[in-house]
């Protein structure tokens, strides 16, 4: 035996012979650092877990934000959605009205026509005191007059009708605007250059069919002329386009980054249950300050507005009508952030953890043997579900998980809704898992 190839300690933790023995200082040195190697990587880990899920608070407000942005200027569906509600608001159509009324009755000459009936009274010869009561007339009959017209005004506000016209008015802006910025769709507003065009053809159109119509023949040989009008030159449409473009950008890659970053942040961490949780409440408290910030920002628009150019309180209703959908996306991330909490605290060694998991495998395991003894028996697939727990666990979660981020504009009901659907299926699985049916007994054969 050759004692130079003799070895030290052979064990999991133990370096591979190397032709010499290890004295127990040289063992004991390896074995500090290596554990002092794995203490570095762990650190390692962390520091780029914390790095990750700063980024990950950072960018989870900003995504809504730039999401939310992004589908009220771009998306015209999404912005008639936002808009709709303004027009059977009653503190909005009471500054309509008001804004009309007075539009209106400041284009009639009151003083001008007591005037003339003063005038023509003095010229038929009516005594002085009748042509001076008169001249007096003005008050009353502008008081008159803006009563008829606001009941008139209100009435078409407060109808049908201007709540159609409202959406049809604002659909067809919105789309001839974005049209213009984005330099696609044919709208009536289009960008060349610098310039902004109106295109009148459809309007042209109609002229000429009408002519046609009434009996001008001649009309329908008009050649077709220059059917664009210039309404402004401005340097700053390319930056608008530049803005709408950058727009686009953010509304769909800082969702995504804030995604990857989160998962990032959960993959590195040593401790991934851990990290889960920690990320999915950072989450939920930066949409609880994203909240906040919308009240303070609320009442800095609303102090922000004179009472004379908007009434206090259609001021609030269009800055909640405006931003409610963004309300609606914070607290349906607040809800999914407390869901994934508790799903990755569920999970936990906790003995409250435990014991709720204890709890849920007992009830499931009695009711799938209770459908055992009533003939309900799964067989081979209830044991296949039950070898195969884990796995099917996760992709029902997954599916959950999937269907939320899928979905267009998810609520808080339709967090629920899927969040009910994944316990039912899970408790159902469970269930079947367990109403395999009696195991046969294993019959030993004699071995000849």
């Amino acid at each position: 035996m050759d004692s130079g190839t003799a070895s030290g300690p052979v064990g999991p933790d133990s370096p591979e012979p190397a032709g010499h023995a290890l004295t127990p200082d040289e063992h004991a040195e390896y074995l500090r650092l290596q554990r002092a190697a794995r203490v570095r990587h762990r650190r390692l880990r962390r520091l780029g877990a914390s790095v990750l899920l700063v980024l990950t608070l950072v960018l989870a407000p900003l995504a809504v934000v730039a999401v939310w942005v992004h589908d009220t200027v771009a998306d015209t569906d999404r912005y008639v959605q936002t808009v709709a509600p303004l027009a059977s608001e009653p503190a909005v159509q009471n500054a309509v009205v008001n804004r009309l009324t007075d539009r209106v009755v400041s284009q009639v000459d009151v003083q001008a026509v007591t005037s003339s009936l003063a005038k023509v009274l003095a010229d038929s010869g009516a005594p002085p005191r009748v042509v001076d009561a008169a001249g007096e007339l003005t008050g009353p009959l502008r008081s008159a007059l803006r009563s008829v017209v606001h009941r008139v005004v209100h009435r078409v506000v407060t109808s049908d009708v201007f709540e159609q016209a409202w959406v049809a008015g604002n659909r067809r802006a919105q789309s001839s605007v974005v049209g213009m910025l984005t330099g696609e769709g044919q709208g009536a507003l289009r960008a060349q250059g610098d310039t902004v065009q109106l295109d009148i053809g459809v309007v042209i159109d109609q002229v000429q069919k009408r002519l046609v119509d009434a009996g001008f023949k001649h009309a329908s040989a008009i050649p077709r002329i220059d059917r664009s009008i210039t309404l402004f030159h401005t340097e700053k449409l390319h930056q608008a386009q530049n803005a709408m473009r950058l727009l686009d950008i953010l509304g769909v890659w800082v969702p995504v980054l804030a995604l990857v970053a989160a998962v990032a942040a959960v993959w590195t961490a040593p401790g991934h249950r851990v990290m889960l949780m920690v990320t999915a409440l950072g989450v939920g408290a930066m949409m609880v300050v994203l909240l906040v910030a919308l009240v303070v920002v609320r009442r800095v628009y609303l102090d922000s507005v004179p009472p004379a150019t908007l009434p206090p309180d259609a001021a609030a209703a269009i800055f909640d009508t405006f931003v409610r959908f963004l309300r609606d996306s914070v607290r349906t991330l607040i809800v999914v952030s407390l869901i994934t909490a508790l799903a990755a605290w569920l999970y936990g060694p906790s003995r409250a953890a435990r014991g709720v998991r204890s709890a849920a495998q007992k009830g499931t395991t009695a009711a799938g043997r209770q459908l055992s003894r009533a003939g309900v028996r799964t067989g081979p697939f209830g044991q296949w579900l039950a070898v195969h727990r884990s796995w099917t666990t996760g992709v029902i979660i997954g599916a959950g998980a999937l269907s939320l981020v899928l979905w267009n504009h998810p609520t808080v009901g339709a967090v629920v809704l899927v969040l009910v659907l994944v316990v039912v299926v899970l408790a159902v699985t469970a269930v079947l898992s367990a109403a395999t049916g009696p195991v046969p007994d294993r019959v030993d054969r004699p071995v000849p």
